[in-house]
């Protein structure tokens, strides 16, 4: 990222997440992460043996989690965990031909999220407070051995947990 001048008031430029020229609605599996806000532990913990259990906004998150292929049929969640402070997703997107347009991958975690955080901000009385970081990292998934890492990834992470990159003490 490019430093900030202010002498002639420019801010940094920002890295552009997305590949280049990717129709991110195109029919195939993505791994998503989405953080929340400064990577705070809001979701829930890691206990001893890897289990995770959910505070109040991790059952939230975990909710939605459920509804999206009902509000995106196109999709289907293959695999999830909610961390203490990031959750990771595994989709499948399955575009037909008579789809005149199909959601993105953007276009799905961008409601996932609002949905998340308008219910949290509503039962802790906090409007307009952001519950997650902005934008969020994918990987397009190439192959057969790509999807069984990520899918290992996912069901591994808590178990990994105070070595994940993300880990914080709680």
């Amino acid at each position: 990222m490019e430093t900030v001048n202010l002498e002639n008031n420019r801010l940094p430029v920002r890295k552009k997440n997305r590949l280049k020229e990717y129709d991110y609605s195109t029919n195939g599996a993505y791994f998503v992460t989405i953080c929340t806000q400064n990577k705070q532990c809001t979701l829930g913990s890691i206990v001893g043996d890897g289990s995770p259990v959910p505070k109040a906004a991790g059952r939230i998150a975990e909710k939605w989690i459920a509804e999206i292929p009902k509000r995106f049929p196109q999709a289907k969640v293959e695999a999830h965990i909610v961390m203490p402070n990031h959750i990771h997703l595994l989709m499948s997107l399955t575009r037909n031909e008579a789809d005149k347009s199909s959601p993105t991958v953007s276009d799905m975690v961008a409601w996932y999220k609002y949905q998340v955080t308008k219910e949290i901000n509503a039962k802790k009385k906090t409007p307009g407070e952001r519950f997650f970081q902005r934008s969020f990292h994918d990987h397009v998934i190439r192959g057969e051995k790509d999807y069984e890492k990520i899918w290992d990834y996912i069901h591994q992470n808590p178990l990994r947990w105070q070595m994940d990159c993300f880990y914080r003490e709680e």
